[in-house]
């Protein structure tokens, strides 16, 4: 049996040759999908796994001699350098991954790209922050991507002991993940997930194609004494051999493509080709479960044969889905609206909270599909005003299931990626860089803490000297507050960010002191947390003389500058160099979103890219669907026409059985996904959902319009095969 169901699926004649190049080609596109999906999860581990490796936790032990390590953010043009400091104790001391030796006092390693970014720019804006030799560039061992500025510079163990972070390792490239394992394979699945399902529907979408039309051929050789097991294997080797011979063009198709695929920034960076690997279990996944996956779609697909091989032409209208199917959606909103007042404390309570409700939520969409597109088609035939419209909805209510069958995939992408996408403008949006124009900024500050430097004055002089700097201002340690720090009853009252500044001394973009004040009380920035710089803010007078307010130590510098790139650059230059031990934060545009919003930019961009996969394969499949629904229906299509229907009628009712029930679950999909955001976030920061902006809607309205396109591209057809021979000849 195995031989003639080869025999019919290569020699069955044109339409058996055409539907098994059909079923290899999506399968094809399908199979290279999915080998590039689980590459990309590989990827986005492989490059988190580097980016941990730069932010090593301390080891001891073993004999070798300890390298002092400390690591920490410079920012250039509102991108972010990863500055490594290094420092070897002994000839034992291990060696940095990536650079063939441990860098010594006045030598540094740098990547390719800043290396770039050196060459490209004055040195008083980049590289006097680096100075000494240069040894060389930094292996891919050592950088997230391609793209990334990192430096390794060495130095003295006294002075790196001294950097913030320092640390004392006998061992380095310990693969510790960047996050919580628990997060990051939180992540990884989300965006697998988001990814995997929509492929999934289109390979079985694929191999189901023109399954009514084999129903009726099996059932014929049942009549003719066929047994229930030969029908069995012969559906098996004729969906498996076109599957076979797709998934093998799936495999050329992602090998072709996969250098392209790591250059696309998915996460906001591109990746190393290497990154974009398969491991032995993703191919054999592929390799066995795609083929396995097309042998058991066409089983089911028989499923009415082997009851009787007369059911397939006494056809009758399947069980309308029940509201039942809406449980698990109401359930998984109302664990949501629960954790509202019941937030656990612990993080793990919160997960054990939050992911049941999201997963629930899913579930339910899916299961909840049918009976939505059920109702939908219902509500449209009775404010049907065309035949098409009637036709079409009394088809989508009669089998529903069908209908919402190609579809489920995108509704499933977008409410991961509306959640997402929600959840991470929010965030931005409470959190996020100060506004450009704004004059803050333009702001760059150096809190020195606990440790305050003598000898500012030089160095406020040579700020500025910097053209394009208005301002450079010391603010001092405000006495109120270091009594207050050792009394418990006080140490509340007063924030712990409050200095003090001469009036004479504060810029008027930051303000004014009040009525009758010589000193006056001031944030160490200058700039109030969360807050924005205003000319017109009072500061309150402070409880020191003016003449006690020079032996003061100095607790921050902070620049004021017109916010041109240059003046920015060289001021953060000038204070990195005089005080390598602290932090120059920025107030720049860019800054903190190389800090913290460009790492969920990335995967709001990934999100981006599952609702652009994800869309562009809900248009083939459903293509792929139309293509099959046609070639099922051509006798009872020429039957319309035969009757008086113009094809123009039977185009709209294709395309309205399609294209309703896509814009009806995108539109379900995505305001479940923003109820579901604006859940999670009031329940756990507090925070009112804020509206994505127009690039997102412009994505989900492009890409539905692309898959309208790709139906509308399979319409052409249906005036070829609906003739009035093939109403004859069936």
């Amino acid at each position: 049996m195995i031989g003639f169901g080869l025999r019919l699926a290569v020699a069955g004649g044109r339409e058996a040759l055409t539907r098994l190049a059909i079923i290899a080609a999506a399968v094809a596109v399908g199979a290279g999908l999915l080998l590039a999906t689980l590459a990309g999860v590989n990827a986005v581990n492989a490059q988190l796994t580097r980016y941990a490796a730069t932010f090593p936790t301390a080891s001891t032990g073993g004999d070798a001699d300890p390298l002092w390590w400390s690591t920490r953010e410079d920012y250039f043009h509102g991108e972010q350098i990863i500055r490594i400091d290094v420092a070897a104790t002994g000839a034992s001391a291990p060696t940095p991954i990536g650079i063939p030796a441990t860098p010594g006092p006045g030598e540094y390693y740098a990547s390719p790209s800043l290396q770039k970014l050196l060459a490209a720019h004055p040195a008083d804006q980049l590289g006097d922050r680096y100075p000494g030799r240069d040894l060389g560039t930094i292996g891919p061992a050592a950088l997230a991507s391609p793209d990334a500025l990192v430096v390794i510079v060495g130095g003295t163990p006294d002075e790196v002991a001294e950097l913030p972070h320092a640390r004392q390792l006998t061992s380095v490239g310990d693969k510790t993940p960047a996050l919580p394992e628990t997060t990051v394979d939180l992540i990884v699945g989300v965006i697998a997930g988001g990814l995997l399902f929509p492929v999934l529907i289109f390979i079985g979408t694929a191999t189901r194609l023109s399954a009514a039309r084999r129903e009726q051929r099996f059932a014929a050789m049942r009549l003719v004494g066929a047994t229930p097991k030969q029908i069995s294997v012969v559906a098996a080797v004729e969906a498996t051999a076109a599957a076979v011979a797709g998934t093998a063009l799936g495999f050329l198709l992602f090998f072709a493509f996969r250098d392209s695929l790591a250059n696309i920034p998915f996460t906001g960076m591109p990746f190393f080709p290497g990154d974009m690997s398969l491991g032995v279990l993703d191919i054999l996944l592929v390799a066995l479960g795609v083929p396995a996956g097309a042998a058991v779609a066409a089983q089911v697909s028989l499923r009415r044969v082997r009851i009787s091989p007369l059911g397939v032409t006494r056809r009758v209208t399947p069980r309308a889905p029940g509201a039942y199917r809406l449980i698990p959606l109401v359930l998984g909103v109302g664990v949501l609206a629960f954790a509202l007042g019941h937030r656990p404390e612990t993080s793990d309570g919160q997960t054990a909270v939050f992911l049941p409700g999201l997963l629930l939520i899913m579930a339910g969409l899916v299961l909840a599909g049918p009976w939505l597109t059920m109702v939908g088609a219902r509500v449209m035939a009775r404010y049907a005003s065309r035949p098409a419209s009637l036709i079409a909805a009394r088809r989508l209510a009669d089998n529903p299931k069908a209908g919402f069958r190609a579809i489920s995939g995108i509704m499933l992408a977008l409410f991961v990626t509306s959640v997402a996408v929600g959840v991470i403008t929010t965030i931005v949006a409470n959190r996020g860089p100060a506004p450009i124009g704004s004059t803050d900024a333009g702001t760059l500050s150096t809190v020195f803490g606990e440790n305050p430097p003598s000898g500012t004055d030089p160095v406020l002089a040579d700020l500025r000297a910097i053209p394009g700097v208005q301002s450079a201002t010391a603010v001092r340690e405000n006495p109120v507050v270091t009594s207050a720090r050792s009394d418990p009853s006080l140490a509340t009252a007063l924030p712990a960010e409050l200095g003090v500044i001469a009036c004479t001394d504060l810029p008027k973009a930051y303000g004014r002191c009040a009525d009758g004040a010589s000193v006056a009380e001031v944030p160490m920035e200058l700039i109030p947390f969360r807050g924005s710089a205003s000319s017109t803010r009072v500061w309150p007078a402070a409880s020191v003389a003016l003449g006690d307010l020079q032996r003061l130590p100095v607790t921050s510098i902070v620049v004021g500058t017109d916010g041109s790139a240059a003046a920015l650059e060289r001021s953060r230059t000038v204070m990195e160099s005089v005080y390598p031990a602290f932090w120059v934060g920025p107030n720049v545009p860019g800054d903190f979103e190389s800090d913290f919003a460009d790492t969920l930019r990335g995967w709001r961009q990934l999100a981006n890219v599952i609702i652009v996969a994800s869309l562009a394969l809900a248009g083939c499949s459903l293509a792929v669907s139309v293509v099959g629904g046609l070639t099922e229906r051509k006798r009872p299509f020429s039957l319309l026409r035969l009757s008086g229907a113009p094809v123009r009628v039977l185009r709209r009712v294709v395309a309205l059985e399609t294209a309703v029930p896509m814009l009806a679950v995108a539109a379900v999909a995505v305001g479940m996904g923003f109820l579901a955001a604006q859940l999670f976030l009031k329940a756990q920061m507090d925070y009112t959902l804020t509206a994505p902006s127009l690039s997102f809607y412009m994505i989900v309205v492009v890409g539905l319009a692309a898959c309208l396109g790709i139906i509308a591209a399979t319409l052409p057809l249906l005036e070829r095969i609906t003739g009035p021979e093939t109403a004859r000849s069936e």
